[in-house]
């Protein structure tokens, strides 16, 4: 696998052991996105990093996108929740070019 995809599993774990459930929800989905994402057509391979980098980029957008939704439901728990969700996905994602 890759060694982006192992540092995720390898965070994932720690944050098993330190009971940190936040974090831990929002990398268990990253890490299925990226096993799904590696079985998908006609036979499974391992992903590149930059593959890896672009099933995160979708996943933290989803979360966004949801998080935006339950803000405008008038859930703002449920937003933060999104929030913090897309926050854990985005350190494993380069930083944004500023123009």
């Amino acid at each position: 696998m890759s060694a982006l995809f192992e540092q995720i599993r390898s965070d994932m774990t720690a944050a098993m052991k330190e009971r940190d459930a936040a974090t831990l929800g929002a990398l268990r989905l990253a890490v299925a996105a990226v096993m799904e994402a590696s079985v998908a057509g006609d036979e499974s391979r391992e992903l590149s990093d930059d593959e890896v980098v672009a099933v995160i980029t979708k996943a933290a957008r989803k979360h966004e996108e949801a998080a935006e939704a339950f803000e405008d439901a008038g859930r703002p728990e449920q937003a933060a929740a999104e929030r913090a969700s897309q926050a854990v996905m985005a350190r494993y994602l380069p930083a944004a070019l500023t123009s």
